[in-house]
């Protein structure tokens, strides 16, 4: 049976940490504030800005939400981000995405400051994580894989890792965090030959490719670590909630895994916080 690498106390954990330093924030003065910009009312924009809110009040972290209708023009949206990005009580943006498609998302995303791009969300942002430049800050999922596996005490110098997934949200910036540990990393996709092969012969597999159960034991070896970011519809049960590893053929064989829900999902609004109060830190060093 494999260990659970749950979320939950590696969450606490962050949340614990940031609270001090907003504490230590508020002491000089200074209340480090999100601002999360939402177009329309999808229920998982909903779902993830309840766990953000919830997880902000716990740190004491300000938050302010600016929400417009599906039907927003371009040009209304861009005026109001520009205006959040010129407010200098704001230190973090988060912008949900997709957005509608009459809509113009490149060109709203680049309106966002790289030193408030908290979720990675800018060309700039990005540039800074691949240039390994830790003024940047990279989407909170894959942070909240590393944090996982640091909070877990994971080995990673010197490791053979593959990353199923080549996404700038996930597989990507995944792999440069992971580089950055020395890790040896493999990025792999739907196009990669003998992929269960390739996975097999890693020492730590990050599923992240949007696939539900794709990966299943002809993937995995004994000894594996595996972090699934992965959070599907289940086809098996309508109304709930899988990642992208089979975990039923999956964690008999492994050693360590992280279980979908309660895992890396658990993670991301806490790391959320943590890198606004980073910009906020940042903003009034």
């Amino acid at each position: 049976m494999a260990e659970l690498l749950k979320g939950k106390a590696v969450a606490d954990a962050i949340k614990g940490e940031v609270a001090a330093r907003v504490e230590a924030l508020k002491a000089r003065g200074i209340t480090p504030k999100l601002g999360i910009v939402r177009v329309g009312a999808r229920p998982d924009d909903l779902f993830y800005e309840g766990g953000a809110k919830k997880t902000c009040d716990a740190v004491g972290l300000a938050y302010e939400v600016f929400e417009f209708p599906a039907d927003v023009a371009q040009d209304t949206l861009e005026k109001a981000m520009q205006e959040v990005a010129a407010n200098r009580e704001i230190h973090g943006i988060l912008m949900f995405s997709p957005l509608p498609q009459h809509l113009n998302e490149k060109k709203i995303r680049a309106l966002i400051p790289v030193e408030k791009d908290v979720d990675c969300m800018t060309l700039a942002g990005a540039g800074k994580v691949f240039a390994d430049d830790q003024t940047g800050f990279p989407p909170c999922t894959p942070t909240a894989c590393m944090e996982i596996l640091k909070y877990y005490n994971v080995a990673l110098k010197g490791k053979r890792v593959v990353v199923v997934g080549r996404s700038l949200v996930v597989g990507k910036p995944v792999a440069m965090l992971l580089l950055r540990e020395h890790a040896t990393v493999t990025i792999c996709h739907s196009r990669t030959e003998n992929l269960p092969a390739v996975c097999a012969e890693a020492d730590l597999l990050v599923a992240a490719i949007g696939r539900a159960k794709m990966i299943d034991s002809k993937y995995v070896k004994p000894g594996q670590i595996v972090i699934d970011v992965g959070i599907n519809e289940d086809p098996d049960q309508p109304g709930k909630y899988c990642g992208d590893v089979d975990f039923a053929s999956v964690e008999p064989i492994v050693a360590r895994i992280t279980p979908v829900p309660g895992g890396v999902g658990s993670v991301t609004t806490a790391v959320l916080c943590k890198q606004t109060v980073a910009a906020c830190e940042l903003q009034h060093s």
